[in-house]
Formats: structure tokens, C-alpha cells, sequence
């Protein structure tokens, strides 16, 4: 794999049960590019070995005054200078691909992830920490798996030059064959210390890039509230905690240089107070004292990478560690067990306006449903007749929206709104498994990713808008059915896009103003709207919608509400909301009270029939809740019209009179 190659068409499936075995995996995964490094450095670190050799030959000619073997020195000291520069610049290439390469498949494999799990990520990893490890992680992890081939050159090449120095000056290659790996072994005592303080950084610093990154998240919620000093001055704590601890593992880095500095020199003068020994004695002649000094001179180099791969493996570990926690994560939800729950209760259709009324589920089977691969998946036994209509299905809470009708869901909490949105688009919230959502009596789990994603589309109620102009901000996938056009009518952008054109001065067409990160200098009611366009011109089969107009006017809400009725007839539409403005829109409006089913009907007639409903909508608190459950329209008790007993009326007209003295 080259560069220019990426991406890669198949990251492949890590291994990501430790960090340990992340680094393997990695390492396995890109063989041929270390393979290749390998001999590129083998190249390099030979002939910068074999400088000594050519230099001591070169001298020893000089002093038997041999001007043949003089010139015959020249030409292999000319041809290990090009083989050093030839290695070392393919050497630093394949390095470089290598880091590279092995960034960007650990960069498409949390891509990867984070596409699968959606949502869901952010619940189980902090954001901050996802961010750290797809920017600083991969790099460190790169760097260990491009520093793996040099350091194996390195150490092949001083086991060779041990050997060879053995072989040509016994008396000094013994010295310097024992004393080399030694030099190598005496950081070791030191590198779990080194390792330990390293981790206590990085563990450190990904909590303080977690601590900036939701701060820069909720700034706009920080500055309502004028907590900016006080979440600023927490960061500046964690900050310095990286500080410290950074100086920390750099003293015992600087501690494992210093060593290897110190050694490598005491090695030296040992080599050449017992070669001169040897000279004077004429045991060596001169050009084999000058080899055995260059050499140990020269193999300081390769030696250095001991050292390095130890850093780089010290560092890439934690982040491997972290890069595999986030790997590992899977979805929740099991396409074996979309079983109806035994008691679900669902609420009959209604004809026109409807009744609202309650029902029991029975059971049947559904037509087959067929993938964007060509796999024909059969509907599960146990669906019931909500599977057997077509639409979406949830077994979970018994909601059901029928299929090419727009259906209002109502929740009095709204986290458990967005929990069910979530669940509705394959995401669901619960830590372990789950029951899938039935789509045409499908399990949504049993289709492949881009099925189930193209099959039913989530706008969450807090979108994002990416960074980009608006032309590429609505430049989405679609049916090609709905035009940009038709979506920001619908939409009701018309204002957003003059604003957008009075703001820039550059632009002539609105749709190429630039648009800034996340859309912060946008409202928030502007930043929905672009976004109920942006899901408009999807055009998915299924749209599920939460809370899209709640930093909307009234009046813009209402023609939104017009606009997303007439834009999406005849599909299956879903919004979780409990503005009364979509509901009245709305074909079928479905009241989820802890998490069931509770009611079902038209808009108007639940406002009328159920004093739950009633409640979420208009905002009524307990007190005014129990006076409409007793007194009539006109303000008189219900139960007096119906020629209640006495004790009845005395019991109402009690409880009358104590809400009285708390409303009092």
C-alpha cells in the first residue's frame, strides 16, 4: 500500500482484545511494508558499518605503501557511500509510508466504528477521548509501527558487525561483542519506569484534551450561565497536571540518553587503551586498531534506536490501549430477539379523525423483505399484525408507525425521547443487548449497515452542521426526488438564506456562503432548519425527527409543520414531539408514558379523552390536572350531572376544597 493508494478499500478486522495485540495486528496487517523498510535499512545501517572497515583498510595501505589496495579501499569506500545514501533515502520513504499507512487504517477503522455505533459512541466513550484517539493516538501508534523494521535493522546489523570484528581482530572484537549488547541491556531497569511515567502523562493529557473539547462543545450553554472561569480554571488545573508530568518521564527519558551516551564513551576508551596495548606490542597492526575504533564509533548510531523503539513503544502502548477500548465497543441490540414483549399494547389505527382507543396485539407473519445486496430477509415469527401493516415497529415500547403516514410521538421526558429516536434508527441507548426495531417486519439489526441507514434516517434534536458552505452542507445522498429547493421551502429557510447573503460580502449565491463550524454563527433555530432540510433531501424511507422545531417561532413552526406534512406524503415519517402545532398535522399521534405505549389517536381527541396527554402538552401541572379530571367545562363537578350518592359528592366536594388550600 502506497500513499497516494489510500484509503484503503478494507481496513480489515483488528484485533483489539489488548493494546498489545492492537500493535501486532497492526504490524501483521502492513508486512510488506516493513519487509520492504527492512532492506531498505539492512542497506543503510550495512554500509555505514562498513565505513570503518574501508577507512582502517584505507590506512593500513598507507602505512605498507601499497598503492593498489589504497585505490581498490577507495572504490568499496565509494560504493558503501552509495549504498548508504541509496538506503537511507529509500529507508526514510518506506518509513515514512509506513507511519503513514498504518495512521490511516487506524484512522478508517475508528471511522468505521464510529459510523456503526452512531450516537451510541459518544455514551460509551467520552467525546474527548474519541478525539484524542483519532488524532495524537495514531500518530504514536504510527510511529512504533514505522520504528519496528529500523530498530530490527539496527539490531541485525550490530549482531553482524559483532561477529565480523570477532572474526577479523579476535583480542578487540571479543571486547566490543560482549560490551555492545550490554550497552543495550543496561536502559532496561530503567525503561518500566520510564513507561510507567509515560502512561501517567498520556492518561493525564487525554483527560485534559476531554476536559477542552466538551468545554469548546458547550461553550455557548457556558457563557449563559457564566461558568467559562470556572470550567477555564479546571483546565488550566489539568493542564499543569500535564505539565508536571510530562517533565516527569522527559527527566528519565534524558536519565536513558544520558546513560547511553556515558557507556558507549567508557566502551570506547576501554577499546583503545587495550588495542594501543596491543599496537605497541605488534599483536595489531594500526589500519585493525583504526577499524575496531571506527567501528565502535559508528555503531553508537544503529544503537540509538534501541532507544527509541523503547520510547515508542512506551507512548504507542496507552494509545493502543485506548484506540482498542474504542474498537472493541459493538452494538447493542441482537437481530435474534425481536420478540414482542408479552402484555404490548398498541393503539388501533384511526380512520380520519380517530379514537384513540386501546387494543391488545395479536399475532401473524409479514412478506419477506429484500437488502441492497440482493438477501432476501423473512420477517420473525412473534411481530404480530403491527409487522404484517408495514412501517416501523418498536417491540420494545409497542410503537408503531404505520408506513407512508406521518406519525407524532409524545414523551414527558425528553431524554427518553431521544433514547427511543435513537433506538427507532438502530441505535439504541441500553448497555446490554437489545431488541431490534421491525422494519416491515425486518429486524433492523438483520440488514446490512448501509440498508438499514439508507432504509431510516435519525435527526437528533441537537444536529450537526459540518464546516463548508451550504451547497456542500445539503450535497447529501437522496432519492434524487426531493430538490434542494423544495427542502428549504418546506423547511421555511427563506429568511436563513437572505441572512446568510447579507453576511457575506463575497458570495453572490446564498448557497456558497460559507458555513463555520458545527454552524456556531448561525441561531439555533436557523442551525434546525438546515438541518430538517439537509434530512429533507435525504429522502429516506423512514424519517425520524427529534424535537426538529423546538428553538422555532410559532409562526415559522406552524408552516414547517405544513411544509414537512405536504413534502413527505405518502412516507413513512416519524416526529417525537410535544409541540401542539406538528401534532395537529400529524395522522396518528402515539403517547409513550414509561417507556409504553399508553395511547393512541388523533391530536384533538386525546386532548379530550386523556388527561396524561393533555398534561405533556399544554404544560398542566398535578393541581390542574385534578380540577379538569372532576369539574366539567363549566365548572361544575362531573359527578353532580350524573345523580351521584351523597357520600360521592361529599368525597369530591373534600378533595375540591383541598386543592383549593394548596392553590391557595
Amino acid at each position: 500500500m502506497q500513499i497516494h493508494d489510500l484509503p484503503y478499500p478494507d481496513p480489515g478486522v483488528p484485533d483489539a482484545r489488548s493494546g498489545p495485540r492492537f500493535l501486532w495486528w497492526l504490524g501483521r496487517s502492513q508486512l510488506g511494508g516493513q519487509l520492504r523498510a527492512l532492506a531498505w535499512g539492512l542497506l543503510h545501517f550495512a554500509s555505514v558499518s562498513a565505513l570503518p572497515f574501508c577507512v582502517g583498510l584505507a590506512v593500513q595501505a598507507v602505512v605498507d605503501r601499497s598503492g593498489r589496495r589504497l585505490a581498490l579501499t577507495g572504490g568499496l569506500l565509494l560504493l558503501a557511500c552509495a549504498g548508504n545514501a541509496l538506503g537511507d533515502t529509500f529507508l526514510h520513504r518506506a518509513a515514512v509510508t509506513n507511519w503513514i499507512t498504518a495512521a490511516a487504517r487506524v484512522q478508517q477503522l475508528l471511522a468505521r466504528k464510529a459510523a456503526r455505533l452512531g450516537s451510541a459512541l459518544t455514551r460509551r466513550v467520552a467525546a474527548g477521548e474519541v478525539v484524542a484517539v483519532s488524532t495524537g493516538d495514531v500518530e504514536k501508534i504510527g510511529w512504533f509501527v514505522e520504528a519496528v523494521s529500523r530498530f530490527t535493522a539496527a539490531a541485525v546489523t550490530v549482531v553482524l558487525v559483532c561477529v565480523a570484528l570477532v572474526v577479523y581482530q579476535p583480542a578487540l572484537g571479543v571486547i566490543v561483542a560482549v560490551g555492545l549488547p550490554a550497552l543495550a541491556l543496561t536502559v532496561l531497569p530503567l525503561l518500566p519506569r520510564a513507561t510507567r511515567r509515560a502512561d501517567v502523562q498520556r492518561e493525564k493529557a487525554g483527560r485534559a484534551t476531554e476536559l477542552a473539547s466538551d468545554t469548546v462543545a458547550g461553550l455557548r450553554v457556558l457563557r449563559g450561565i457564566g461558568g467559562e472561569e470556572l470550567f477555564l480554571d479546571r483546565y488550566r488545573r489539568a493542564s499543569q497536571e500535564v505539565r508536571h508530568a510530562a517533565v516527569r518521564s522527559a527527566r528519565m527519558w534524558s536519565l536513558i540518553s544520558a546513560i547511553q551516551v556515558l557507556l558507549p564513551g567508557l566502551l570506547l576508551i576501554a577499546v583503545v587503551w587495550h588495542g594501543v596495548h596491543l599496537a605497541r606490542e605488534g599483536r595489531i597492526t594500526v589500519g585493525e586498531l583504526v577499524t575496531v575504533y571506527s567501528s565502535v564509533m559508528v555503531l553508537t548510531y544503529p544503537l540509538q534506536h534501541f532507544q527509541e523503539i523503547a520510547m515508542a513503544y512506551s507512548f504507542s502502548r496507552p494509545s493502543a490501549k485506548r484506540a482498542a477500548r474504542v474498537l472493541s465497543l459493538e452494538r447493542t441490540t441482537d437481530p435474534k430477539k425481536p420478540v414482542e414483549p408479552e402484555g404490548t399494547e398498541r393503539a388501533a389505527e384511526p380512520d380520519g379523525a380517530g379514537t384513540g382507543t386501546v387494543e391488545h396485539a395479536d399475532a401473524g407473519g409479514a412478506g419477506a423483505w429484500r437488502t441492497d445486496t440482493g438477501t432476501t430477509v423473512t420477517p420473525v415469527d412473534g411481530a404480530g399484525a403491527d409487522a404484517r401493516s408495514g412501517g416501523l415497529y418498536d417491540p420494545v415500547t409497542g410503537l408503531r408507525a404505520p408506513a407512508g403516514r406521518l406519525t407524532a410521538v409524545v414523551c414527558g421526558d425528553p431524554d427518553a425521547a431521544g433514547r427511543l429516536a435513537e433506538r427507532l434508527g438502530g441505535h439504541p441507548a441500553e448497555d446490554g443487548p437489545g431488541t431490534s426495531v421491525l422494519l416491515d417486519g425486518v429486524p433492523l439489526d438483520g440488514l446490512s449497515l448501509d440498508a438499514a441507514r439508507t432504509a431510516v434516517l435519525v435527526q437528533d434534536k441537537d444536529p450537526v452542521l459540518l464546516s463548508g458552505s451550504l451547497r456542500d452542507l445539503l450535497d447529501v445522498p437522496g432519492s434524487g426526488d426531493v430538490t434542494v429547493e423544495a427542502a428549504l421551502t418546506a423547511a421555511q429557510c427563506a429568511d436563513v438564506l437572505e441572512a446568510l447573503a447579507q453576511a457575506s460580502l463575497e458570495a453572490e449565491d446564498p448557497m456558497d456562503v460559507r458555513i463555520t463550524e458545527r454552524g456556531r454563527s448561525l441561531s439555533g433555530g436557523q442551525r434546525q432548519r438546515l438541518a430538517l432540510a439537509r434530512s429533507l433531501v435525504t429522502d429516506p424511507g423512514v424519517l425520524v425527527l427529534d424535537e426538529p422545531t423546538s428553538a422555532v417561532d410559532s409562526h415559522t413552526e406552524a408552516r414547517i409543520a405544513e411544509g414537512l406534512r405536504g413534502l413527505r406524503a405518502g412516507r413513512t415519517t416519524v416526529v417525537l414531539t410535544s409541540s401542539p402545532l406538528l401534532l395537529d398535522q400529524a395522522d396518528r399521534v402515539v403517547l409513550v408514558h414509561e417507556g409504553r405505549v399508553a395511547a393512541a389517536g388523533a391530536h384533538r381527541d386525546l386532548m379530550r379523552a386523556d388527561a396524561r396527554y393533555r398534561s405533556v402538552v399544554t404544560r398542566e401541572t398535578d393541581e390542574e390536572r385534578a380540577v379538569s379530571e372532576v369539574l366539567n367545562d363549566d365548572g361544575t363537578p362531573r359527578i353532580a350531572s350524573a345523580a351521584g350518592s351523597a357520600p360521592e359528592e361529599d368525597a369530591l366536594r373534600g378533595a375540591l376544597e383541598e386543592i383549593e388550600e394548596k392553590t391557595a
